[in-house]
Order: structure tokens, then C-alpha cells, then sequence
């Protein structure tokens, strides 16, 4: 348990990482102005489609009493929730591919600034971005690959939606633990499977991360200013925790 609350605390504990190297902020503000711009199109016709079907059904009931308040209100909670949710996908899909070469630049840094380890790579800052991509969509295709089945346990009578949601989550937090730790091993071209392997030889240090990051990147149009926090403490955390001795 202590190694849960560690990670999911740790996030919060590197913020002083970007008074410490004021490059951090100067690193982040592109990504934080592109991830802007695509949560705030995916949010604004999300929620004008999930609102606009869910106000149709509410307009068409004609029953104005105290029922009716209350369905109105939970509508209004799930639609919401559901917006929340459809843009939280679609944001780790296209803005990790779009932010991913940004998100390079600041674990690079945490890595050489605070942990003197510096990758010596003949790769220009083209081959970078690509391999940064690259990467981005292997992690991509791994999440479809498993929420895909996660959603379908839905359709299981009585039991699917709580299945669904407890498996989902816990993937997330791994997910994200993923997501963020990835750039050292992705700098170092380690093979996927491996880093499943990395990722996971600290289930509960991770999961807690992982819930952290999924957490801050749930959360409405202030996740944008979050994501340059959680590239900088997935790495830093990776090194905290000797998971580079892992690469061996």
C-alpha cells in the first residue's frame, strides 16, 4: 500500500522539478497550446452531439413533476460523464501522437538534468519525432487492442457493467504508468514486450502512478497543463525507482 501511495503522490511531488529547471516550462508550452486546441475541439462537438441527442429525450417527455426533475438531472449527470469520458479517448489517442516529440524533449531533459544520463543518439531531431510517434501508436494500438474487449464485457447480463468498470480502470492506471514512464525505454529502443515487462515489475508502485495520471488526465480542459507533469514524473520516477536497471 505504501508503494501505491508513493506513486500516486509522486506526480505532485516533482511540480518543483520545473522551478528547478525553468527550461521544463519553455519545453511545455507548445504541447500545452496543441493539446489546448484538440481537447478543446473534441470537447466542444462532443458536447454539443451527447447533449443535443439527451435533450431530444428530455424535451419529448411532457410529465413536468418531481419524477421528471430528478431524471432530468441524472440525464444531464451521465451525458456529462459520458462527454468526459469519449473526449479522455480520444485525447490519449491524438494528443499523445501529437504531443509525442514535445513530450520527448522534457523527459529528455529530466533524464540528463537531474539524473545525468544522457543517451548518446546519431538519430536527427526528424528520426526523433518519428520514432516518438512510433512509439506513441504501439501504445495506441495496445490500449484499442484491450478496451475493445473490456467494453464488450458490458453486454453480460447483471455482472458486465461492474466488470467492465473495475477492469477498465485498473488497465488504465497501468496504462498510464505506460504512457508516461515510456520515453527512457523508448529512447533506448527497448522492444515492446519488454517494456510490458518493465512497466509491470512494480505492479502496486505503478498502479498508484497510474491512477494519479489517469486521474489529472480525466479531468476537463485543466489536463493539458497537467500532461508536461506527468512526462516529467514518469521519468523521473523511473529513475527513482531503478526501473533502469530493468534494461539490463
Amino acid at each position: 500500500m505504501n508503494n501505491f501511495i508513493f506513486g500516486f503522490f509522486y506526480p505532485f511531488r516533482c511540480i518543483k522539478l520545473f522551478f528547478k529547471y525553468p527550461k521544463l516550462i519553455l519545453y511545455s508550452i507548445v504541447p500545452v497550446i496543441i493539446n489546448l486546441i484538440i481537447y478543446g475541439t473534441i470537447f466542444y462537438y462532443t458536447y454539443g452531439y451527447v447533449t443535443g441527442k439527451t435533450a431530444g429525450i428530455i424535451d419529448s417527455n411532457e410529465y413536468h413533476n418531481v419524477l421528471f426533475v430528478i431524471m432530468n438531472f441524472i440525464m444531464k449527470a451521465v451525458s456529462f460523464l459520458l462527454v468526459l469520458l469519449i473526449c479522455y479517448f480520444a485525447f490519449v489517442i491524438f494528443g499523445g501522437i501529437v504531443a509525442a516529440p514535445f513530450n520527448e524533449k522534457i523527459s529528455a531533459l529530466i533524464e540528463e538534468m537531474e539524473y545525468l544520463q544522457k543517451l548518446e543518439n546519431s538519430a536527427g531531431a526528424f528520426e526523433e519525432a518519428l520514432i516518438s510517434i512510433r512509439e506513441e501508436l504501439k501504445k495506441i494500438l495496445f490500449y484499442i487492442a484491450v478496451m475493445i474487449p473490456v467494453f464488450m464485457i458490458n453486454f453480460i447480463p447483471m455482472i458486465g457493467n461492474t466488470v467492465s468498470l473495475v477492469t477498465g480502470s485498473i488497465f488504465s492506471f497501468y496504462y498510464n504508468s505506460l504512457d508516461y514512464m515510456d520515453y527512457p525505454l523508448s529512447r533506448r529502443l527497448v522492444s515492446f514486450r519488454h517494456k510490458l515487462r518493465i512497466i509491470g515489475s512494480e505492479k502496486t508502485l505503478t498502479a498508484g502512478f497510474g491512477a494519479a495520471a489517469f486521474i489529472l488526465t480525466f479531468l476537463p480542459v485543466i489536463n493539458v497543463l497537467f500532461n508536461p507533469l506527468l512526462v516529467a514524473s514518469g521519468t523521473s520516477l523511473f529513475y527513482k525507482k531503478d526501473f533502469n536497471k530493468l534494461l539490463l
